[in-house]
């Protein structure tokens, strides 16, 4: 739905969207400024629905301007904050789907025009989250696999340090490589099960789930092995059921169960 130019008109101006409600507040909006030198927040009316809006210029959002803007992780940061910030304003207010970051129309005609060919869409969204909000899971590993042992210093072999192996010492050799192979198999096994088992528990407590990918280690902490990376739809009024759900799972399988929330559900708004 993004429509962005290479255009360097510093003049002109284009239309930013951050999300479509029901019926907001406009009160909701009042002291925020929404992205950097914006216009005032408004509310653009179609159809039986609304969009939050704001007028920019269209020079700010060019693509080389996002592109660089996008490589400057606090700039990037600062415009993901000020849009989070409208679309939960608006989502405090009204069931509202949020829009992706930095949707853009050069003039409100188009904008009208792009939101009608989605109203369809954004009513079946709408329904779907109305009432319920977007909760995050991670789950890692109840033990982390142990460090091996140190590797022996090698030196070089002479005639007077060859020495004959033990006997058994290539079997017991392969014992141990056998050994620490199906130790790796057993952790996976049981990384996987945990998995299954979170994510049974929260979906039977959840509207709607979705499985994401999982961090890598570095990411996860140190020592950390996440095993699920997931987030809910859940009923507002059973935000409590969760958290206590996330006690008893922590007790019943000694797991690391870290949950964040709740959130508007821009997981579950579908691509619009």
């Amino acid at each position: 739905m993004t429509e962005r130019g290479s255009e360097q008109a510093s003049d002109r101006s284009a239309l930013y969207v951050f999300a479509v409600c029901d019926t907001p507040d406009p009160a909701a909006f009042a002291d925020l400024p929404g992205v950097e030198a914006g216009g005032p927040l408004r509310l653009l009316r179609f159809g039986e629905l609304t969009a939050v809006v704001q007028t920019v210029r269209a020079a700010d959002f060019t693509d080389e301007v996002w592109q660089t803007r996008l490589s400057d992780r606090e700039e990037l940061e600062r415009y993901a904050r000020a849009h989070h910030d409208v679309v939960s304003a608006a989502a405090a207010s009204s069931p509202t789907v949020p829009l992706p970051l930095a949707t853009l129309y050069h003039g409100e005609d188009r904008a009208r025009q792009a939101l009608i060919g989605e109203t369809a869409r954004f009513s079946t969204a709408l329904e779907r989250t109305a009432g319920h909000s977007e909760w995050g899971v991670k789950v890692y590993a109840a033990d982390s696999p142990a460090p091996g042992p140190s590797p022996v210093p090698l030196r070089p072999e002479t005639p007077a340090t060859r020495v004959r192996p033990a006997p058994g010492a290539g079997l017991a050799y392969l014992e141990r490589k056998r050994g620490v192979q199906a130790r790796r198999e057993q952790r996976h096994e049981d990384a996987l099960r945990l998995a299954e088992t979170v994510d049974a528990a929260f979906g039977n407590l959840a509207a709607a789930g979705r499985r994401l990918r999982l961090h890598a280690p570095d990411l996860a902490g140190k020592g950390r092995v996440q095993v699920l990376n997931a987030t809910y739809l859940v009923a507002e009024h059973r935000g409590a059921e969760l958290q206590e759900l996330t006690r008893t799972l922590r007790d019943a399988t000694g797991a690391g169960i870290d949950i964040s929330g709740p959130w508007v559900p821009y997981s579950f708004v579908g691509e619009v």
